[in-house]
C-alpha cells in the first residue's frame, strides 16, 4: 500500500508532459547538420571506469548508454542494477578539449545522478520531448525483473511512478522491454507474446493489453525484447522477439502488418532510418545487422557485419543525426561505421578492449557515447587476473569526431 500511495501523490498532470509547439521551430528547419569526417579516427573526449568498480560487484560490467533526446547527457546501465547519469561539460564541443588517454588511471569525472534499482535492468529508455530546461520533462522509464516500470525523475534521482502489470493470478509481471511513442503520451512494453499500452498520465494497473499471437496462430511469438517506433510519425512501429522475427504493427490498434524472418539468433535490437522507409534489425548470437526496406518487406536489402556470433548480450547500435551512417560495437572491441546509402563499410576504431555492448550518436553533435564490458567468471583456482581489470574494459567513453562546417545536410 504504501507504494500504491506514493505513486498517487506523484501522479503527472496531462498538462505538464505534453510536447507544446515553439515559435523556434521554424528556425530549427534552417539547421545543417554536420558533416562527421569518418575517416579521420576519433579521440577520446571523456572516458568512465573507476567508479564502476567500487561497487560490492566484483564482476561488475557496462550494459548499455543511450544519450538524452536534448543532448545534455547520457545515461548507462550496468550489471550492478544502477543506472548512471553523465551530464556533458559546457565546455563538450569546445576546440580547446585534449583527448584523455586510452588508459586513464582517473575517470575524467563522476556521475551527477546514481539510481539503483532492486533487480537486473532489462530495458531503459528516455522520455522524447526530454529538455534539461524543463525539469518536468527530464524523465526515464526502466523496467527491471519482478518489478513494475519506473519512471525516474533524471534531475532529483526519485521515483515519479511506476505502470504495474499483472499477469492471470494478480501478480506483478516485469516487462523486457520499453518505449514511448513519439507523441511522448503511451508508454509500449513488450512481454511474452503480448504488448502492454500504459498511458503516460495514468500511472498504475491501468493498460491495455495486445495479444501479438493472432488467433490463426499467425504473427510473433516468444518474448518481446525490442520496441521502435518510425521517427516520421506514420503511425508504425516495429517490436522484435525472441523467437527470431521482427512485426511492423499500427500504433493506434495494433493491428499486425507483416512479420520478417530471417534473423539466426533473437532479436535484441531494432531501428528505423530517420526517413522511416528502412527498418534495421540485429540479434543475439548473430553477426549480421539486417535492413528491411519496410515499403516491401519481402527481402533484405543489405547485412552489415559485426563481432557478434558467440553472445547472448545486447550489443546496440545507431545511426547519426544526419542519417547517412550507422555505428555498432561488438565482441572484438571495435566500432565499425557503415554507409547506409550503399550498406558499405566506411572505418571503424577500436573503443575498448573488450565486449562494446552500447554505441549511440550525440542527437546534434559529432559525438558518440560507447559503453563496453561483459560478464565474467571467477575460477579460485586461478589468481585472479582476468578481474584486475584495466581502464580500457568495463567503461563508458564519449568519442568526438572530425566534422565539415561548410558542408552540412539538411535534416
Amino acid at each position: 500500500m504504501g507504494e500504491e500511495e506514493r505513486e498517487e501523490e506523484n501522479q503527472l498532470p496531462s498538462s505538464q508532459i505534453e510536447p507544446t509547439e515553439t515559435s523556434e521551430s521554424p528556425k530549427q528547419q534552417e539547421y545543417e547538420w554536420p558533416k562527421i569526417r569518418f575517416n579521420v579516427p576519433p579521440y577520446r573526449t571523456y572516458h568512465f571506469h573507476n567508479q564502476f568498480r567500487t561497487g560490492p560487484n566484483p564482476n561488475n560490467f557496462l550494459k548499455g548508454v543511450k544519450w538524452s533526446p536534448d543532448g545534455s547527457c547520457f545515461l548507462t546501465s550496468s550489471e550492478d542494477n544502477t543506472l548512471r547519469l553523465f551530464y556533458l561539460p559546457d565546455d563538450g564541443s569546445a576546440d580547446q578539449i585534449t583527448a584523455c588517454s586510452l588508459v586513464s588511471e582517473e575517470d575524467s569525472y563522476a556521475a551527477q545522478l546514481v539510481v539503483s534499482e532492486g533487480e537486473s535492468v532489462y530495458d531503459f529508455c528516455w522520455y522524447p520531448y526530454m529538455s534539461a530546461s524543463d525539469p518536468v520533462t527530464c524523465v526515464f522509464a526502466t523496467t527491471t525483473r519482478d518489478h513494475p516500470i519506473h519512471l525516474w525523475d533524471a534531475s532529483s534521482g526519485l521515483l515519479r511512478c511506476t505502470y504495474r502489470a499483472y499477469d492471470a493470478v494478480d501478480e506483478i509481471t516485469a516487462a523486457f522491454s520499453v518505449a514511448f511513442n513519439p507523441a511522448g503520451t503511451k508508454v509500449f512494453a513488450g512481454y511474452n507474446k503480448s504488448v502492454r499500452v500504459f498511458d503516460v498520465h495514468r500511472p498504475g494497473r491501468d493498460f491495455v493489453q495486445y495479444s501479438t499471437l493472432q488467433g490463426n496462430k499467425e504473427g510473433q511469438t516468444g518474448i518481446i525484447s525490442a520496441i521502435a517506433f518510425c521517427p516520421t510519425h506514420t503511425g508504425m512501429l516495429a517490436t522484435g522477439s525472441y523467437s527470431q522475427t521482427t512485426a511492423i504493427y499500427r500504433e493506434d490498434n495494433m493491428e499486425l502488418l507483416y512479420v520478417l524472418h530471417g534473423q539466426e539468433g533473437g532479436i535484441t535490437h531494432v531501428q528505423f532510418s530517420k526517413d522511416g522507409n528502412y527498418l534495421y534489425t540485429g540479434a543475439r548470437k548473430d553477426p549480421y545487422i539486417m535492413c528491411w526496406d519496410i515499403r516491401k518487406a519481402v527481402e533484405v536489402v543489405y547485412k552489415l557485419y559485426r563481432s557478434s556470433e558467440s553472445t547472448n548480450q545486447r550489443i546496440a547500435f545507431d545511426i547519426e543525426c544526419s542519417g547517412r551512417h550507422l555505428g555498432t560495437g561488438g565482441q572484438d572491441g571495435l566500432v565499425h561505421i557503415y554507409d547506409l546509402q550503399t550498406g558499405q563499410w566506411v572505418s571503424g576504431f577500436q573503443a575498448a578492449a573488450d565486449t562494446v555492448n552500447g554505441f549511440s550518436f550525440h542527437p546534434f553533435l559529432p559525438m558518440a557515447a560507447s559503453s563496453s564490458g561483459h560478464r565474467r567468471f571467477q575460477i579460485l583456482e586461478d589468481d585472479n587476473e582476468d578481474l584486475q581489470l584495466r581502464g580500457e574494459e568495463n567503461c563508458a567513453s564519449v568519442w568526438s569526431f572530425s566534422y565539415d562546417v561548410t558542408a552540412g545536410e539538411q535534416p
